[in-house]
């Protein structure tokens, strides 16, 4: 699953014990995996401050996910000719050890390898400071997401605009793919050459009569040079001066003057077009074979063992200069932007989610800061109800109330905003990384 629970309890030793008896209940029952999330010591300030902030990150987390969804989407909108590489592409920077920070890392191990990023969100600065530098960072990436995607959609539109225009029937199409300058006479002050659309049926019809439906038609000048499957597009060549009335009999006998005249410059400006607008949109996606079929620079798929709550596993990987220099080459500029910003915002999403347990924890548990935190992966949706189960037994007495009232839903706890099913004992997160569902 790509589900994860974010949970804390008080770091006294009834409630180590506690946390440890639940790693033993899931591990034996295969509930979870369940690793130490890590959350450094952060300057508090006061209690009234960080009601604020429970306030203001719990609108900057949905901000951040709404913002992550949006990007993964672009993503795939943009790699519509390689959907099945999108997910190896969705990838976060670091969260390891400094030195490998470049690293190209899958969402669920980022997640459950989670080290805070001193040098970008410095934990000695007020909480405050940390949270605007957040707000700030994300607010940006929005504001560039919307403009490139916005871009990319004009240059998108254009491109089905004449697309459709080549896919039409024979009196809606361009014919610039179609006609050629030969099929016309051209330059002359007398002569014309008019294209006609006759309906099947009516082929043998037209070859009989065309030369007769006016005078001064040339003779044996008409050609067919292209069908669908309603008819087909013939040539025919008259004088200027007999043009109204060649169409009104044309319109008379059910054969359809489409109204085009050979133009050399601009069919060749319609052809260039074209191309220009299909070569502008495949490079917003061109990838490299390395940074979509070898995929050298990520990790496999991580399985997070249960493991010791003050022993987490947190095995090493190593990349070499040549693979990290590979990542990126051949990709388009959209497509680049979006999995470096993609990442960004994704980095700054979990730490949200560790400065919100941190929060909630302090307001909860009260001072001095002393409480643990756990990440726990339920092992299949089929067990998240036994595991939920598992959770508000062995920290009921955090909280009576709210243990009650989540077997008993009509029991109410005053003064609290959410509603019951979101209100645990303990404090909780969710985290879903099934960003393309």
């Amino acid at each position: 699953m790509s589900e994860f629970w974010l949970i804390s309890a008080p770091g006294d030793k009834e409630n180590l014990q506690a946390l440890e008896r639940m790693n033993t209940v899931t591990s034996k029952s295969n509930l979870s995996y369940n690793t130490k999330f890590t959350i450094p010591d952060f300057k508090v300030g006061t209690l009234d401050s960080l009601v604020g902030l429970s306030d203001e990150l719990a609108k900057l987390d949905i901000f951040a996910e709404s913002l992550i969804r949006r990007m993964a989407q672009s993503v795939v909108e943009v790699m519509e000719d390689a959907k099945g590489k999108v997910q190896e592409n969705l990838l976060a920077n670091g969260g390891l050890k400094e030195k490998m920070k470049c690293l190209k890392i899958d969402l669920t191990s980022f997640v459950t390898r989670f080290e805070w990023d001193m040098a970008k969100y410095p934990a000695k600065q007020p909480l405050v400071s940390v949270v605007d530098t957040l707000a700030k960072q994300l607010a940006q990436i929005e504001t560039d997401l919307k403009s490139r995607t916005a871009a990319y959609n004009t240059l998108k539109t254009n491109l089905e605009n004449l697309e459709k225009k080549s896919m039409g029937n024979l009196f809606t199409r361009t014919l610039s793919d179609i006609v050629s300058k030969e099929d016309f006479v051209l330059d002359s002050e007398y002569l014309i050459t008019l294209l006609v659309i006759v309906p099947k049926p009516s082929y043998v019809q037209w070859q009989k009569t065309y030369e007769s439906l006016s005078d001064m038609v040339v003779p044996r000048s008409t050609k067919l040079i292209a069908e669908d499957k309603e008819g087909g597009l013939f040539t025919v060549t008259l004088f200027r001066k007999v043009i109204d009335d060649f169409k009104t009999k044309a319109k008379e006998n059910k054969f359809m003057v489409r109204e085009f005249y050979y133009d050399e410059k601009e069919i060749k400006r319609e052809r260039e077009e074209m191309t220009r607008l299909l070569s502008d949109k495949k490079q917003q996606y061109q990838t490299s074979c390395v940074a979509l079929k070898k995929g050298s620079s990520t990790f496999p798929d991580h399985k997070v063992k249960v493991t010791p709550l003050g022993n987490p596993d947190r095995p090493a990987a190593g990349q070499s200069d040549r693979e990290r220099e590979s990542e990126g080459e051949g990709e388009g500029p959209l497509l680049r932007w979006l999995k470096v910003n993609f990442s960004e915002a994704f980095i700054a999403w979990i730490h949200i989610k560790a400065l919100r347990v941190f929060v909630e924890s302090v307001l909860r548990y009260g001072l001095p800061v002393n409480f643990q935190a756990v990440l726990l992966r339920p092992h299949k949706k089929s067990c998240t109800k036994r595991l939920r189960e598992v959770l508000n037994s062995v920290f009921r007495h955090l909280d009576e109330v709210a243990a009650a009232s989540i077997l008993d839903a009509s029991v109410e706890i005053p003064g609290l905003q959410l509603s019951n099913q979101d209100y645990f004992p303990y404090v909780y997160f969710h985290i879903d990384l099934s960003l393309l569902d």
